[in-house]
């Protein structure tokens, strides 16, 4: 496997970025490639361990030092198969996933450890400019209709592996195009929105059908897919944002990420009528929330040409190290920081917003925070206090509000009947992804609530093999970790 002593002889390298002044200019992704040599070296230090850690790191299970081994022989379409066989699409997780596995690498208790996330990209890219990836319809379809929910990588992925099992497959999305927040939440600059175009090109030639611009639970009723379809399957995002309930937080230039982020999305894309624009341009812009939506969101604002930007985060901040009560091979809450961060964003910890100040028109014009820490006691999580003589008055146009989100929207929940958990998901089994009601299913942000793009993948390919079964008797689809074995 690979070779013997790479790990020993080559470091880790990574993909550059393009300066900050040229980046910022536009919304392309500004990655520089690594040369075929280098990719394939990072793959030969990959270290043939006896237990790969990798793949339980891996929400999808993905065949690593497999894809690994293959790049370093420079047997790349034997990689990108291997690859596939557990990751529908490796080009959003090579581009957006945090890389748990990397972080699960062994080679990573006392070295950097392995390239994976940008193994994986070059893989699917090479396979792509090959000509290699080709729609793959199935050769019978068995008469059953499915109608799937929501077009984000949970849905897109459920669709991919029942429509290969055979099944006629329809989506269902809200928005103007498929992709949910792949297309309207993750900026142009982090990838492309050709790169979503070009895989649905794929699912389209294998059968799959879009209907966009219909929601689900106002358009059309959710209960009337009961009658028309064998079973569904329900993978809308975690969209209701959460708010920040201080005073002011009604006044214009206090706006929701996702809106920010959505709307600028569109700009890009062409689209004009986007209702009153949000703007960063020339503000004193403050982002709240310390997440990659936060970082999305500056990095956004100083392509708008922001005049400053502020990035405030009510948590202490991390250790660059791993934390010792966070050991190897467990995910590190550590400090990131991410390429927006680095053009020019100055970030401040431990602290809270207090109050939002307008001017007499209504506009936002500053805000008053306070600097916090977090307070342990025993037997109960940590406690919010204030640092008493710290108020601070902040100058500020536009505040973005990063604060994640509480859930999912319930109205189709509710017409068809469905339980609910103390979270505001969708309940349903672990085991099998049903609901209470016979014939749908949940998967993705739906079922266990805001998580990462590779779970969300995940959970559609999960769900797609029970799906399968529940309307077959017995599916072939494949569970996470085994290789990919439809049916026809």
């Amino acid at each position: 496997m690979g070779k013997i002593t790479g790990f020993l002889e080559i470091d880790r390298k990574v993909e550059a970025y393009a300066p900050v002044e040229e980046r910022i200019k536009n919304y392309r992704e500004f990655t520089l490639p690594l040369e075929e040599k280098d990719i394939k070296d990072q793959g030969a230090r990959c270290m043939d361990c006896g237990i790969p850690f990798c793949h339980s790191g891996c929400p999808l299970g993905n065949l690593i030092p497999d894809f690994n081994d293959a790049v370093y022989r420079g047997k790349w379409e034997k990689a990108s198969e291997i690859l596939h066989s557990t990751n529908n699409f490796p080009e959003f997780t090579g581009r957006l996933c945090p890389a748990p596995c990397e972080e699960a690498c062994v080679l990573g208790i006392n070295e950097d450890p392995v390239t994976i996330e940008n193994i994986e990209k070059n893989i699917v890219e090479t396979a792509f400019k090959k000509g290699w990836i080709k729609a793959k319809p199935p050769v019978e379809r068995t008469g059953k209709k499915v109608a799937v929910v929501g077009s984000g990588p949970a849905g897109l992925a459920a669709s991919q592996q029942l429509n290969r099992a055979g099944h006629e497959v329809t989506v269902f999305e809200r928005d103007e195009k498929p992709g949910g927040l792949l297309r309207y939440g993750i900026p142009d600059f982090k990838m492309e929105k050709h790169i979503i175009d070009r895989r649905l090109e794929v699912l389209k030639e294998e059968g799959i059908k879009f209907n966009c611009s219909t929601h689900v639970g106002k358009d059309i009723k959710a209960d009337s897919l009961l009658s028309d379809f064998d079973a569904i399957v329900l993978t809308g995002g975690a969209t209701v944002r959460r708010n920040l309930p201080i005073e002011g937080s009604d006044l214009k230039g206090v706006v929701q990420a996702m809106d920010f982020l959505g709307q600028n999305n569109r700009r890009v894309d062409g689209i004009k009528d986007l209702g009153e624009e949000i703007l960063a341009t020339d503000k004193d812009v403050i982002v709240i929330g310390g997440g990659d939506t936060g970082s999305d969101c500056i990095g956004t604002s100083f392509r708008h040409g922001a005049k400053s930007v502020s990035n405030f985060e009510i948590m202490p901040m991390a250790t660059a190290e791993r934390p010792k009560d966070q050991p190897w091979p467990f995910w590190p809450m550590r400090l990131r920081t991410s390429s927006s961060h680095k053009e020019g964003a100055e970030r401040f910890f431990s602290i809270s917003t207090k109050k939002f100040i307008g001017d007499d028109k209504g506009n936002l014009k500053g805000l008053i925070t306070s600097e916090v820490e977090w307070v342990k006691v025993p037997g109960q999580r940590p406690q919010l206090k204030e640092v008493e003589g710290t108020e601070k008055e902040w100058k500020c146009d536009l505040a973005l509000l990063a604060l994640g989100f509480t859930g999912s929207e319930n109205t189709v929940a509710e017409q068809l009947g469905l339980e609910m958990d103390n979270r505001t998901n969708i309940k349903a089994s672990e085991i099998d992804y049903k609901t209470n009601v016979p014939g749908v299913f949940v998967a993705g942000d739906q079922r266990r609530g805001q998580s990462l793009i590779v779970w969300a993948i995940s959970e559609g390919r999960q769900a797609a093999y029970h799906v399968d079964k529940y309307l077959m008797g017995e599916s072939a689809l494949p569970l996470k970790g085994d290789g990919d074995l439809p049916r026809v």
